[in-house]
């Protein structure tokens, strides 16, 4: 028996997923061609599936060249690097792994918080440069932030913010949210004005879905924030006028920031690098086992669900 011919445009890395796939379908890795373009030409009109990332999507041009498409997978939550109105219209299923990742990006977002607040990092390279031995006086380092009873604005209220705000009430913060509109089954107070948000609150959280906005954290929230205010990014890095967010923390108008996500990745902003009130991380937040793992078992489901002509229950387009 023939088995479907599928296309991957993304590494997948976790071992069990990626072997099921090979087991179950021929799988065309687009990622390892020397001339991708040339081998969709060749082999595209078999391709019966995608399975892409949330950054790479997949463009209109290739879309048209594979006539036999039946699903897009994405094996992430973005599905801005794809046309959703495209498929839509063509009729074609485009899936997300959406609940896969929350618990672990809310991890990472609190993590963050603590680590900018206490300075994590500057104290771990303090130790580990042999600054302690050579400067045992506890004037050496400067204190650092409490972050226990902070006032948490969100940024996005889906599952994300929602669990940022289940965290971070453990630690006593009391928690304000912005949205598109208020969400009745939420017990938090509702600002519909960014700035009015950044004011009242010690730290700002970015957890929205972001598919379409950008360049809202800008400096005139920045300055709201105000200089004993924190920033942290789990969301998208274009949520933020980064030229802005360089200015704030150099010139002091904020206290920090704990950034997973950039404007350009993996290309970060140089100033940062020297900062030791900034927490960098690499669009880490999703990458655990557990995480990894979930979101494979939603992909392989999503392929399986549309090659059998059912509606992948996972469609956003469909």
């Amino acid at each position: 028996m023939t088995r479907p011919d599928i296309l991957q445009l993304n590494p997948i890395l976790v071992p069990e997923i990626q072997q099921r796939l090979d087991d179950l379908y021929t799988v065309h890795r687009l990622f390892e061609q020397a001339d991708p373009e040339a081998y969709l030409d060749a082999h595209g009109a078999r391709m019966q599936a995608v399975i892409t990332g949330g950054h790479t999507g997949i463009s209109n041009d290739r879309l048209r060249r594979l006539p036999a498409l039946k699903v897009v997978a994405i094996n992430g939550v973005g599905t801005d690097a794809v046309d959703l109105a495209h498929c839509r219209a063509r009729g074609l299923p485009v899936t997300a792994t959406l609940g896969a990742l929350t618990e672990d990006v809310a991890d990472l977002a609190l993590a963050l918080l603590l680590a900018t607040c206490r300075e994590v990092v500057a104290g771990d390279r303090f130790v580990r440069d042999g600054d302690w031995v050579r400067h045992p006086q506890p004037s050496a380092i400067p204190l650092a932030r409490r972050f226990s009873g902070q006032r948490i604005g969100i940024v996005g209220m889906g599952r994300v913010g929602r669990a940022v705000a289940t965290r971070v009430q453990a630690f006593g913060c009391p928690v304000r949210y912005t949205d598109l509109h208020p969400m009745p089954d939420l017990p938090y107070p509702f600002e519909a004005d960014l700035c009015a948000l950044a004011r009242q609150s010690d730290a700002l959280v970015l957890a929205a879905a972001a598919d379409t906005a950008q360049g809202i954290v800008n400096a005139q929230v920045l300055d709201a924030l105000g200089p004993r205010g924190y920033l942290v990014n789990v969301a998208r890095g274009r949520l933020v006028v980064e030229a802005d967010l360089v200015a704030a923390l150099t010139q002091g108008r904020i206290a920090g920031a704990g950034l997973d996500v950039f404007v350009d990745e993996p290309h970060v902003p140089p100033a940062l690098f020297g900062l030791r009130n900034v927490t960098l991380q690499a669009h880490r937040a999703s990458a655990t086992w557990e995480t990894r793992a979930a979101m494979g078992e939603m992909v392989l489901a999503s392929v399986a669900q549309a090659l059998a002509g059912q509606r992948p229950s996972a469609s956003l387009t469909t």
